[in-house]
């Protein structure tokens, strides 16, 4: 089982806020855990963007994050154009990253791509 798959397997913990985001060492060992596709903007947030043939395929990919983000609630911003979508992941309430946002990514990652 990789990093990324342990992090799947993991649930969301509903932030009430009080802690700190994730900075230095911790965050960095949780990025490195994520598939190569993530990236952390400005100790902030998480970025992935992904690519299809058409529109349906990624209306569909959006849809499917939709539902991970629903059962984990735990919502990314999600931006969908022709062929592409882009999940952006942090934890509102810290304005920041905690180990959930890094779970969600994972379970993202995880996700089975359309192709029809």
């Amino acid at each position: 089982m990789t990093e990324s798959c342990a992090l799947a397997g993991k649930s969301c913990i509903p932030c009430k806020g009080g802690v700190p985001p994730l900075s230095g060492k911790e965050l960095t060992a949780l990025a490195e855990q994520l598939s190569p596709e993530w990236s952390v903007e400005s100790g902030h947030h998480l970025t992935c963007t992904y690519t299809f043939k058409n529109f349906k395929q990624a209306l569909a990919f959006t849809n499917a994050i939709g539902e991970v983000a629903e059962h984990e609630n735990h919502h990314p911003e999600i931006t969908l154009t022709w062929g592409l979508v882009t999940a952006r992941i942090w934890t509102h309430k810290i304005d920041g990253l905690t180990e959930s946002d890094f779970i969600l990514a994972a379970k993202i990652s995880a996700l089975e791509k359309p192709t029809s």
